[in-house]
C-alpha cells in the first residue's frame, strides 16, 4: 500500500476498512480503521459530520482488516513515515459495531508487533459507556494504554440536541462520562465548537461546559489514578453534506473557551492539557 501525500478521510466512504490520513489532532500520520465500510452507523447525527451519504456492498471482515492493517503499517515503515497512531473512528460510532471488541484486540496485537511506538486510539461519542460490559472493557483497556477520546459537544441538553441530534438521553450519557472519570480510567475529552444555523453555543452552554469539565477533572483526582487527562477543543475544518447548516467558528472563539477553562482549572489547582485545533 503506497501512502501518498496528506489526504482526507473520504476513502472510508468507498468501502475502505483501512485508510491512512494525516491528522491535525494526532499531529501526523494516523492509520484509520473503519468498522462500517457499507454505510454510516451512528447514535448521533451531528450537522457538522463530514461523512457523506454512501451505500457500498462492502461488509466488515476481521481477516481483511488485519491484512490491510499489516500492509499499511509495513508500507509506512518501508517509506520511513512515522506512525502517530492507529485510530478507530470511521463512518460512525465504532462501539456500535458487533466486531468492535475483536477488532480492537486484533489491532492492539498488530500494533505491538509492527508499530510499537504508535498509539492505539478510540474516537467515540461515549454512548458505548451506557453498556456496562463495554464500560468495563474500555476502562480496563484504557488502563493498559488505549487512548480514548470521548466527545462532549453539549453540556446543556438544549445545545446537545442541536449539535449532536442524538438518540441518547443527555443526562444518561453525562452520568456515564462522570462514572468513567471517577473510575480513574484515563481519557481525553473532545469538544467541537462551531456555528449551527449561524449561531455559536450560547453563553449558558459555555459556562455549563466549563463547570462540567472542571468537575470531571476533579473526579479523576479523587480516583487517585488516571481520569480526565486532556481536553481537545476543535473546530469544523472539513466539508459536510449538510453545509452550510454548520459553519466553522473563528479561531478566537475556540481560544477564548480554552483560556476560560484553563483559568477555571488553575483556580481548582488542577493540571490538565487543553489544546485548540481550529
Amino acid at each position: 500500500m503506497k501512502i501518498g501525500p496528506p489526504g482526507d478521510h473520504r476513502n472510508r466512504e468507498g468501502g475502505a476498512l483501512i485508510y491512512p490520513v494525516y491528522s491535525r489532532r494526532s499531529g501526523g500520520l494516523s492509520v484509520g480503521i473503519n468498522l462500517f465500510p457499507g454505510r454510516k452507523i451512528c447514535s448521533f447525527d451531528c450537522p457538522y459530520c463530514e461523512v457523506f451519504p454512501f451505500e457500498e456492498n462492502a461488509v466488515f471482515d476481521l481477516g481483511t482488516m488485519k491484512t490491510g492493517l499489516c500492509s499499511c503499517l509495513d508500507s509506512a515503515v518501508e517509506q520511513g513515515l512515522p506512525i502517530r497512531d492507529i485510530c478507530f473512528s470511521g463512518s460512525g460510532e465504532p462501539s456500535m459495531s458487533p466486531h468492535f471488541v475483536e477488532a480492537l484486540e486484533a489491532a492492539r496485537r498488530i500494533r505491538d508487533e509492527r508499530a510499537g511506538q504508535s498509539k492505539l486510539v478510540l474516537i467515540t461519542n461515549g454512548t458505548g459507556l451506557l453498556n456496562p460490559a463495554l464500560f468495563e472493557f474500555l476502562k480496563t483497556r484504557a488502563e493498559r494504554g488505549l487512548r480514548i477520546w470521548i466527545k462532549l459537544d453539549g453540556a446543556t441538553e438544549s445545545w446537545y440536541k442541536i449539535i449532536n441530534r442524538p438518540d441518547i438521553v443527555h443526562g444518561n450519557l453525562v452520568s456515564c462520562i462522570r462514572d468513567f472519570a471517577l473510575s480513574g480510567a484515563p481519557f481525553t475529552l473532545q469538544t467541537m465548537v462551531c456555528r449551527v444555523k449561524g449561531a455559536l453555543p450560547p453563553p449558558e452552554e459555555e459556562d455549563t461546559w466549563i463547570a462540567l469539565v472542571t468537575e470531571l477533572a476533579e473526579m479523576g483526582r479523587k480516583g487517585e489514578k488516571g481520569g480526565l487527562e486532556a481536553v481537545q477543543i476543535y473546530g469544523k475544518a472539513r466539508p459536510a453534506p449538510e453545509d452550510p447548516l454548520a459553519e466553522a467558528a473563528e479561531g478566537a472563539v475556540l481560544e477564548k473557551r480554552a483560556e476560560r477553562l484553563r483559568a477555571a482549572l488553575k483556580e481548582k489547582g488542577l493540571a490538565l492539557t487543553v489544546e485548540v485545533f481550529p
